[in-house]
């Protein structure tokens, strides 16, 4: 039994010269722009349609509530990915600090978490991408426009930028980051264009009543239907638009002085990411009653075509088609090298840990990783992909915490490039707060979690713990 609670030692970890490792590549500046890629995406272009169905005015507050979690978490993230600058997140911070089973229940959050959050942006991306195209009078068959809970057959467009975004990935790490700087920019340029028209069209009377649902996690009957009310329930499905900053923790091992540049990246790009949303949040209430743009599937460029900005609409939904796939790419690559650690753990199969001499990517899991995207991005909503992905990450961040407080138990002496300040109370209320934002879930998704990990529990033990590396070298020792 204490086989399932084996640590793997950090400084194995943190072994740069062992083989199978991936190359430094990647500055401070690199990892900003991936983590605000990451993070300012369908999260904010799409889901405040959803928060602010939920929220009212009061979405303001969620993506406060949100933030506040997050920016806890993130702090936790800064001091251990400088102090274990190794690929796998999470899931390596707990292998390090909680032993293998904890770290494969991680794993196997991250795999739902990282996998998810591909598949929830490219159908938030499609949405945009096929409005823009019928407001150039293309339009798409439904059949090929939405999924089969919509009416449709299957989502193309979700589908196609998956699969260009998986291109990217295996030129190469650098070659695909320099590429995400600059689709930042656009991304960026287009929501400060947001707030600056809606600005000019803010009506105060939009925010009252402020908060017409409440602030805790209610269920309300409409036509029949039991619909989640409140700034709780809206704070646990915007929780989707900040994180994207432990895709950055994945980027650890390839990264160039990691001791500094991984807290740059980490808490520079949660700063940026959490003023951008506040502004547009204000900005698009402002302009219009939430119940306009409210379950929109393109809010933002809803809002201005009705204050009278067709052309600008037409062009930021251009932008988000040009933007948004930077998230894609964030995550895409923080799951194939949480994929790809595992594997060269030997918890999944270990072929798919073989790294290409050419570009030094690894390959062959960011088809696995592409793949898997694609099936969900073609077949289910935006709403219930991000509910789900929202459960994984919480679970993710709740251990990432609990390692903060343990190393600093179990490794006082090990040197800390970041320090986490107020540790003992801040990672505490980053645990608290996703306790809480769990259980603000709905019912369904809080199951099909539990039912996932399970699932994870039957893999582990019938495969992943037999072919474990450190299983292995315990037998041969």
């Amino acid at each position: 039994m204490s086989d399932l609670f084996r640590r793997k030692p950090i400084d194995t970890l943190i072994d740069h010269t062992a083989p199978d490792r991936l190359r430094r590549s990647l500055s401070a500046w690199h990892l900003v722009l991936l983590g605000v890629g990451a993070i300012v995406g369908t999260g904010i272009y799409t889901l405040i349609g959803v928060g602010a169905e939920r929220a009212g005015p009061a979405v303001m507050i969620a993506f406060v509530v949100a933030g506040l979690v997050c920016a806890f978490a993130a702090l936790a993230y800064a001091e251990l990915a400088t102090m274990m600058p190794a690929s796998g997140s999470a899931y390596t911070y707990a292998y390090a600090s909680m032993g293998e089973l904890p770290a494969w229940i991680i794993g196997w959050a991250l795999i739902l978490e990282y996998t998810v959050v591909g598949s929830a942006v490219a159908v938030g991306w499609s949405g945009y991408a096929v409005g823009f195209l019928q407001s150039v009078g293309v339009d798409l068959p439904t059949a090929l426009a939405v999924g089969p809970q919509q009416g449709g057959l299957v989502n193309l467009p979700a589908i196609a930028i998956i699969g260009v975004v998986a291109g990217l990935l295996m030129i190469g790490t650098r070659e695909s980051a320099t590429v995400n700087g600059w689709l930042v920019l656009i991304k960026l340029t287009a929501l400060a264009a947001f707030i600056v028209i809606a600005l000019l069209h803010f009506n105060i009377v939009n925010f009252d009543p402020f908060m017409p649902y409440g602030f805790p996690a209610t269920t309300t009957i409409i036509d029949g239907e039991a619909v989640p009310r409140g700034v709780m329930s809206a704070a646990a499905i915007t929780f989707f638009a900040f994180y994207g900053f432990d895709a950055v923790s994945t980027a650890a091992e390839e990264t160039k002085d990691p001791g500094k540049n991984l807290s740059i990246g980490i808490i520079g790009s949660m700063l940026i990411c959490t003023l951008i949303y506040l502004a547009v949040c204000a900005a698009a209430v402002g302009a219009m009653p939430f119940t306009e743009f409210a379950g929109s599937g393109e809010p933002l460029a809803h809002i201005l075509r009705g204050i009278g900005y067709e052309g600008v609409a037409s062009a930021l939904g251009l932008a988000v088609i040009i933007g948004i796939p930077t998230v894609i790419l964030a995550f895409m690559f923080g799951q194939s090298r949480i994929f790809f650690v595992m594997a060269r753990d030997g918890l999944l199969p270990r072929q798919l840990a073989a790294i290409d001499k050419k570009s030094g990517a690894p390959v062959a899991m960011t088809v696995v990783t592409a793949v898997v995207c694609a099936i969900i991005a073609g077949l289910v909503p935006l709403e219930d992909i991000a509910a789900l992905a929202n459960a994984g990450t919480l679970a993710a961040f709740i251990a990432t915490a609990a390692a903060v407080l343990i190393l600093r138990r179990t490794e006082p002496n090990r040197e800390r490039p970041f320090r986490t300040p107020l540790a003992f109370i801040v990672c505490p209320l980053a645990i608290l707060g996703c306790l809480y934002l769990f259980a603000s879930l709905e019912a369904r998704t809080q199951q099909f979690f539990f039912i996932w990990m399970a699932a994870g529990l039957v893999v582990y033990f019938v495969f992943s713990r037999g072919g474990s590396v450190l299983s292995k070298q315990k037998k041969g020792a």
